[in-house]
């Protein structure tokens, strides 16, 4: 039988295979979901419930790279401590060019991006002891930094949009020790397996850097995708009100440089620290952290982003001042544990840098802004390991009271943060400036 030309029974089959086709290509099309509609779908598969998972996978690769760093440069590459400042001054490359987060958010989703970049980093760790040599740690490092960088900026712009405001502070409190404790169990295996199984840095990694990747791809095709209210601007955007946000920023990352690389590099050259011994102390302080960072969020939340900071601040000048006083004064190993710990749950209040912008920022600024912040956090980073290598080499004390001193600069920019921030009251001369109009 024949319909207009074409049998019946082929037209049938051409239709089975059209709708087969439509269903096959809907079932790997990406679904996007509002932001408000995501309520509806089940726990595990809600916006907030994504940034837990990623916010535990980050830390599997990145942690293992972190606890091994000092020993494997140091037994298998012989580094001192120039190569360190140049080996993180390159980490550091990738994150003062994160601002490039804006011109892929134009052609990429941005939670697309930040899976693909979290894929990028696992791939990059799992393979860093296939390289045991300067230029080849360099190269690697390079592209796990690209994975870090882009997804960690990619991942503050998510929290910021998909976060109430009332409860930003705890939420990120809990995101944090969520990291924390995905951080402890890769600790706690290193300890124990380290040694009793004979492990080698190259099988550490690999695992380590393959779950990372694994979890991320799982993620990317598990998961819709999430569609904010307010659509990101997607250029660059400096705005002049947001200027204390920015400076706050370049504070953080420059002084944070200086414990990043050179506190656990002085555990390991200055105190004999073996991979178990660093494994360890970094095990102990994320266990502090995991139950104590949402209660720092807590805190935030109760007192206002101001006093938290303030608090941090005066807390990081005496730590940094008694790193110092290892050198000057020959203070013990004990010490140095100690100010390892507490400068990390100090860190922790960063978070109250997040949710002051969150509070005077434009919805649809986010996105463009946390790219450029984390620009500006990483100006410092890009030089300041590789010059104060040299300075470690001829005073390790000096590197450390050079931490305490941008401490004080930002205690000085966190007095100008209001009680309450708000858009149009950004600082403190803001709300001077309206209580003269009144």
């Amino acid at each position: 039988m024949f319909f207009y030309g074409c049998r019946i029974d082929n037209w049938a089959s051409a239709t089975k295979v059209s709708l087969f086709a439509i269903r096959r290509r809907k079932r790997f099309d990406m679904k996007i979901i509002r932001l408000e509609d995501a309520r509806t779908l089940p726990l595990w598969r809600r916006p907030t419930s994504l940034l837990f998972v990623m916010a535990m996978a980050m830390p599997v690769a990145f942690a293992t790279w972190s606890a091994l760093l000092n020993n494997f440069v140091i037994e298998v590459a012989n580094f001192d401590g120039s190569d360190i400042g140049w080996l993180h001054t390159v980490r550091e490359i990738p994150g003062f060019f994160a601002i490039g987060v804006i011109a892929l958010i134009m052609f990429i989703r941005e939670q697309v991006l930040g899976l693909v970049a979290l894929i990028m980093l696992g791939a990059a760790t799992a393979v860093t002891a296939q390289f045991p040599e300067m230029a080849g740690i360099l190269t690697v490092t390079m592209l796990s930094s690209i994975g870090f960088h882009y997804y960690e900026t990619v991942n503050q712009s998510l929290q910021l949009q998909w976060i109430d405001k009332k409860r930003a502070p705890q939420t990120l409190g809990w995101l944090l020790s969520a990291g924390s404790g995905a951080t402890l169990l890769v600790y706690l295996l290193i300890v124990l397996s380290w040694e009793r199984f004979g492990l080698t840095y190259s099988i550490v990694y690999w695992l380590s850097g393959g779950f990372t990747a694994v979890v991320a791809t799982l993620c990317l095709l598990a998961y819709p995708q999430f569609e904010a209210p307010h659509p990101q601007i997607k250029k660059m955007v400096l705005r002049k009100r947001y200027w204390l946000y920015y400076a706050l920023q370049f504070m953080s990352g420059a002084r944070r440089q200086i414990f990043v690389v050179f506190a656990g590099f002085m555990m390991v050259e200055q105190f004999g620290f073996a991979v178990d011994d660093i494994t360890k102390l970094f095990m102990f302080t994320l266990l502090i952290n995991m139950f104590a960072a949402p209660l720092l969020g807590k805190i935030v939340q109760v007192f206002g982003e101001r006093r938290a900071l303030v608090f941090e601040y005066v807390g990081l000048c005496l730590v940094f001042f008694a790193y110092g006083g290892i050198y000057y004064f020959g203070w013990g190993v004990l010490l140095a544990t100690g100010l390892y710990i507490v400068n990390h749950l100090f860190f922790s209040l960063a978070l109250a840098i997040k949710t002051y912008f969150q509070k005077i920022a434009d919805p649809q600024d986010i996105a463009p802004t946390a790219a450029v912040a984390f620009t500006i956090n990483h100006i410092a980073a890009v030089f300041l390991p590789a010059m104060l290598g040299y300075v470690w080499l001829q005073s390790p004390g000096l590197v450390f009271l050079m931490a305490a001193g941008m401490a004080i600069i930002s205690l000085l920019l966190s007095l100008l943060i209001p009680r309450h921030p708000a858009p149009g009251h950004e600082t403190v001369f803001q709300g001077r400036l309206l209580a003269a109009a009144e």
